[in-house]
């Protein structure tokens, strides 16, 4: 008898995650996959090139919710998703991370008494001030399956789990993606003289480091002097470009009048890269700064130094044994790391147990036993 899996998808990076496991899928006479996004089709951040990247189909089923407002997200998706299932029948649920999105499909999924699977589960800042907190409190407390990515995501989601969930450390499935694309990463051709380990990769997304302009200015300008001439490459999307364009009026060009001065000449600010371009700049950057946990990992993987603009990670092994190290949003510490990263003095690193590119096969034993 077929097992109907729906994977419920967010945002664009759970797409990055999500591609073993429907690929996987695909594999296996048993099982059959129900791709959904929370989004509408036309969604911008969904580049033409994205699923050719991760050689998978485009979502069958979109839900169309659009909306800034997490409370307006969180009740339009319960709406769309449960009329989905009304037309659709399936046996398990996979959601994703911890987005409004994702704990959304998930009460309605266990209001319908349909087994609910969280990826990526047992991640916490211990901060209940942030949205994501409480969307992962509740996300893993309906689960039945949760899924963790390293050793402190699983005690978390152990001690946590209620008497009708279980905890299984699957290892960190970004992992499985990283290895599947390893040998097709793509130079960018936007920068075709590029040399690698002669550069940095810049990325920022997070609405409050953007919207402290003063603040994000002294980082900026910490950045550019520690880097002390090593070019900065940051591709970045329309929201972060358009507060750059304040503080750097000229990208690549000197301007004093921007606060930065001439170090500014050595931040090129670019539109974003496909995925497999930017695989490809981040794997062979000399080191990268940003604020985004992903990126992070995917660092860690490939033993490039990293520098993450936040107080936590939700996987602290990026830290203790990979190649990360967070500096918050404090220009003196991200001054100081950046002084080193570039000087070549920088920890050891290596990968986390279970980090081998075999999560998305685990995950599908379990849910076809």
């Amino acid at each position: 008898m077929t097992k109907n899996i729906c994977i419920l998808v967010g945002a664009r990076p759970n797409f990055i995650k999500v591609s073993p496991l429907v690929r996987a899928i695909s594999q296996r006479p048993e099982a059959r996959c129900l791709l959904v996004y929370a989004g509408s089709a036309d969604d911008p951040t969904l580049e033409a090139s994205l699923f050719d990247d991760l050689q998978i189909d485009r979502p069958q089923y979109y839900l169309g919710v659009v909306s800034t407002s997490l409370n307006e997200i969180t009740s339009q998706v319960m709406a769309q998703f449960d009329k989905f299932l009304d037309e659709h029948p399936v046996d398990v649920v996979i959601v994703v991370d911890d987005l409004a999105s994702t704990m959304a499909a998930a009460i309605v999924t266990k209001k319908r008494g349909i087994r609910l699977a969280h990826l990526v589960a047992g991640t916490r800042s211990f901060d209940i001030k942030m949205p994501k907190e409480i969307n992962r409190l509740v996300i893993d407390a309906l689960s039945d399956y949760l899924f963790t990515a390293g050793v402190r995501s699983t005690g978390v989601a152990t001690r946590e789990q209620s008497e009708q969930s279980q905890t299984y450390m699957v290892g960190n499935i970004l992992m499985d993606t990283l290895r599947f694309n390893h040998d097709r990463l793509i130079r960018p051709s936007l920068l075709p003289d590029l040399q690698e380990n002669s550069y940095l990769v810049f990325t920022l997304n997070r609405k409050a480091l953007l919207a402290d302009e003063d603040n994000l200015r002294k980082m900026l300008t910490a950045l550019v002097e520690a880097a002390n001439g090593t070019p900065i490459i940051a591709p970045l999307r329309p929201s972060a470009s358009k507060v750059f364009s304040f503080l750097i009026p000229h990208s690549c060009v000197p301007s004093v009048a921007s606060g930065l001065g001439p170090s500014a000449s050595f931040l090129e600010v670019i539109p974003p890269l496909s995925y497999l371009e930017f695989g490809w700049l981040t794997a062979h950057a000399k080191g990268v700064i940003t604020d985004s946990g992903n990126v992070a990992e995917e660092a860690t993987f490939n033993g490039v130094p990293c520098i993450t603009l936040n107080n936590y990670t939700e996987h602290q092994e990026t830290v203790t044994i990979g190649s990360n190290v967070l500096v918050g949003e404090d220009p003196e510490k991200l001054r100081e790391a950046v002084t080193q990263l570039v000087s070549g003095q920088w920890k050891h690193s290596a990968l986390p147990d279970r980090w081998d590119g075999r999560t998305a096969d685990r995950i599908l034993q379990i849910l076809l036993a």
